[in-house]
């Protein structure tokens, strides 16, 4: 009897959210730099099609919120990614964007995907806010950081931060006190910093992001 080939791992449709609030352009250049394309989408009809998915963000909590909604795309997203188990990763905002509500300008309701909040970075004289720049992170044996090294350097750019559950949590980086830089549940994967900035290091875990996707991390 003749031995039949290996099973070749698939390659996943990895689209990226468009809600707009911002570098999509940075995200999508740094996939193409690891040789896989990804559509930026926006309909109910794309985010069925699609694989898994990238919510990026930068800006306001809320105007977010708002744009999300108006694109009337959310439950369409819950039933793919929360429901069906398809991979969702967030970018700095769209990880706070999953948490249950924000602290900024007010009260904001988020996705609520995760049983988390979104507060403001504690400043004083030693800790600036916003944080902005390099930091290194700390992080556990999570698929994501797979060949990253302890305290590699992420780029961060936010004035506030997410608190969940410890169990969640998949890396910190120390900015006047710990916090969260990474977390993940089950298929929803997110960073604090921005991988599409975090050259080497971002590119890695990409990459990472990108084999789980494929079935092949």
């Amino acid at each position: 009897m003749t031995e039949q080939p290996a099973e070749k791992n698939q390659v996943s449709n990895i689209c990226i959210l468009n809600y707009g609030m911002g570098n999509l352009a940075s995200v999508r250049n740094a996939l193409r730099f690891l040789s896989r394309d990804a559509a930026i989408i926006s309909t109910s009809a794309e985010i069925e099609a699609a694989d898994a998915y990238i919510l990026p963000g930068v800006g306001a909590f809320g105007e977010a919120m708002r744009n999300l909604n108006g694109l009337g795309i959310i439950e369409t997203l819950e039933l793919e990614v929360l429901e069906k188990g398809k991979p969702l990763l967030g970018i700095c905002l769209g990880l706070q964007l999953l948490a249950h509500d924000s602290q900024e300008k007010g009260f904001e309701k988020g996705l609520g995907w995760i049983d988390g909040h979104v507060v403001q970075i504690p400043g004083s004289g030693e800790t600036r806010v916003p944080h902005v720049g390099w930091n290194g992170i700390d992080h556990n044996d999570d698929p994501l950081f797979f060949n990253i090294e302890q305290q590699g350097s992420f780029y961060f750019d936010h004035s506030f931060h997410l608190e969940c559950d410890a169990k969640l949590v998949t890396a910190v980086c120390e900015h006047g006190r710990p916090l969260i830089a990474a977390f993940r549940k089950r298929n929803i994967m997110a960073t604090q910093f921005h991988p599409e900035k975090s050259q080497r290091n971002g590119l890695l875990m990409l990459r990472n992001f990108v084999q789980y996707c494929d079935g092949s991390l």
